[in-house]
């Protein structure tokens, strides 16, 4: 009605529901026992199924199946309990005082339930012949349950450990322990690396010698910039009257750059040789970039100071004020071990390879290298042509220049030797730059030490830890990064924790952090004497900071290092001293006997290079 199934109805609907369930079950019937002289038992009297450890007397003529393993059952009838499968447990206790032995147990059904199901499968395929000795209390095992008690379950678990000569068993005890035996093991975190050794470049020399065009040439002769990629930048320096710059613009990527024609900050390439990996570090040429110069020199291993030939510009880069002198100085200073010197512009009119003009030039530069520190087999000349590419990767031809007899740029490259550093030495990462893409980046030269993307770091001075989310080399993923790698790296830190100068350590092997330190200066040209309290700017890896000259401790000769004048009250240019250096704030910095990138500096004053430096002792707080 209108009540929805309530009032008069719903009397009726309960008794309908009252009925409803009485669900009569009819039992399989049971297997039928073999004859025998005592009289069958009534239908239906089978014991019920026994609880655990519940003690069952059975009158019928065969015991219940449904009997746990863990019941002892006493049996009365003629025939004696039916013959178990031998991997019944042993807690189960029978005794029968029957005559003759009953037909053997079909196995439950329900034995797919155990645990170790692969392991019963075995079993059941490799059967021993003879079935083990029982105890003298144990004439017959009782028949295989479906289901085991807790206790003879754990029971049974152990005589399956045991083999059929009581050794243990090895196979797993369940599903989950065999899949996890499965499972490889959790190897050590394993560094991947190109066995080819790497090792980074710097171009130096006077500004317009052809830094930007030799290594723009270089990569497109190495096929790291394809045809397509300098047809347009052909197009685009046409269009502004400057067609000898298309190499050069592979380098300089800024509007401003490319405008002026002149390199403001350090620009990066990668090319490749069969036997060896190279990273491109073009240095500004121009006086007022040299900082960021000094940044390049301190990442490289070999240094490409590129001369020009051409009339007069040879002259200006080489006299005083000349950024020639000043740049090796500067790359010495910064730890390059080996040096290129690669005479360009060969091919210019006024010189036309001409062997008299780059005689003069190697006359010169000669005794002002050895002068610097550089020895003998330490540095190579060459003639090139960096537009034409002459003598870059194939070596000059006899009817080019038929008197020079020596290997082209990427042989003489190779030929250097290699000095690997340890990647199992405590991580040095000197913060040269950051920029922001989808998060924040930071690029450098790793100096010492390996990592691995989710690595750990700690971020010095100011020892705050940052997570390693990727490691970019040219734009790809790289799983790790040895020392010498000029790579880029996604940080998991507050962008404001990390500046350029900072360095990236391991975690409980830090770099020194102070802001006293004790250092032996090389006193360069200069135009004032320098005594106690002395200002100038401090430029160490990449780390440009103001500091004072807080205190001249002696002077020392320069050949045997033996001490002078203690205390003296200035010191002028040409002499070697020994001072204690202040900064504002402390910084991360290295012994030069520890660390060597982290422990060469370089004072500059006025926009001109005036000390160079390494530093002997870091002065604690507490000292």
């Amino acid at each position: 009605g209108k009540g929805g199934g309530k009032g008069k109805n719903k009397k009726k609907n309960e008794d309908f529901d009252g009925k409803k369930g009485n669900i009569i079950t009819i039992a399989k019937p049971m297997a039928r026992p073999p004859p025998s002289t005592e009289k069958a038992p009534l239908p239906g009297s089978s014991a019920p199924a026994a609880k655990p450890a519940a003690k069952v007397v059975s009158l019928g003529s065969t015991p219940s199946e449904t009997a746990k393993p863990a019941a002892k059952v006493v049996s009365l009838s003629a025939a004696p309990a039916a013959a178990a499968a031998p991997e019944a447990p042993k807690q189960s206790k029978v005794i029968s005082l029957s005559a003759t032995p009953a037909p053997a147990a079909t196995p439950a059904p329900a034995a797919a339930e155990e645990d170790d199901w692969e392991a019963q499968a075995e079993q059941a395929t490799e059967e021993p012949a003879s079935a083990p000795e029982a105890q003298a209390e144990e004439p017959a095992p009782a028949p295989a349950a479906a289901k085991a008690s807790p206790a003879a379950a754990d029971e049974g678990k152990k005589e399956e450990d045991a083999g059929p000569n009581g050794q243990a068993n090895n196979e797993p005890k369940d599903d989950a322990e065999k899949a996890e035996k499965k499972k490889p093991a959790k190897k050590k975190k394993e560094l991947i690396r190109d066995p080819r050794p790497h090792l980074n470049l710097v171009f130096i020399g006077h500004v317009d010698a052809g830094k930007s065009t030799i290594s723009g040439h270089l990569l497109y002769a190495t096929g790291m910039v394809d045809e397509r990629t300098l047809e347009k930048f052909e197009r685009e320096a046409k269009q502004k009257n400057r067609e000898s710059w298309k190499y050069a613009w592979a380098m300089d990527i800024g509007d401003e750059e490319r405008d002026k024609g002149k390199t403001h900050e350090t620009g990066t390439g990668y090319f490749e040789t069969k036997g060896r990996r190279y990273t491109i570090l073009d240095a500004p040429g121009h006086k007022a970039f040299v900082p960021s110069m000094i940044g390049g020199a301190c990442q490289a291993d070999i240094g490409v100071l590129i001369i020009s030939a051409r009339k007069g510009e040879f002259e200006t880069g080489f006299e005083k004020g000349g950024q020639t002198r000043e740049h090796a100085i500067l790359a010495k200073t910064a730890g390059v071990r080996y040096l290129v010197v690669a005479i360009n512009k060969m091919d210019d009119p006024s010189v036309e390879w001409s062997k008299e003009r780059y005689d003069e030039i190697v006359d010169k530069l000669n005794p002002f290298l050895r002068g610097t520190g550089y020895a003998k087999g330490s540095y190579e000349f060459m003639p090139i042509s960096g537009l034409n590419g002459i003598n870059l990767s194939e070596r000059l031809g006899k009817d080019v220049c038929p008197w020079f007899d020596g290997p082209c740029f990427l042989e003489a490259l190779d030929s250097f030797p290699v000095t690997e550093a340890d990647a199992d030495a405590p991580v040095r990462f000197p913060v040269q730059g950051k920029f922001r893409d989808m998060g924040m980046v930071l690029h450098g030269t790793n100096v010492s030490g390996a990592f691995s993307v989710g690595d750990k770091l700690v971020i010095c001075p100011i020892k705050k830890e940052a997570v390693v989310e990727d490691i970019l080399h040219e734009a790809e993923s790289i799983p790790s990064c040895f020392p010498g790698d000029n790579v880029q790296l996604r940080l998991k830190c507050d962008e404001d924790d990390v500046h350029p100068g900072y360095v990236l350590c391991q975690p409980g092997r830090l770099v020194g952090i102070c802001k006293v330190f004790t250092a032996q200066l090389l006193i360069l040209e200069c135009k004032n004497i320098i005594s106690g309290g002395y200002q100038c700017v401090l430029h160490l890896h990449a780390l440009n900071e103001e500091c004072s000259v807080k205190q001249l401790l002696c002077t020392l000769d320069k050949k045997t290092g033996k001490i002078l004048k203690k205390n003296p009250p200035f010191v002028k240019g040409g002499e070697t001293v020994l001072v204690r250096i202040e900064l504002p704030m402390n910084i991360a910095l290295e012994p030069f006997k520890v660390a060597s990138k982290l422990g060469r500096f370089i004072l500059r004053d006025e926009g001109k290079t005036i000390a160079v430096g390494v530093i002997t002792k870091v002065i604690e707080e507490s000292e």
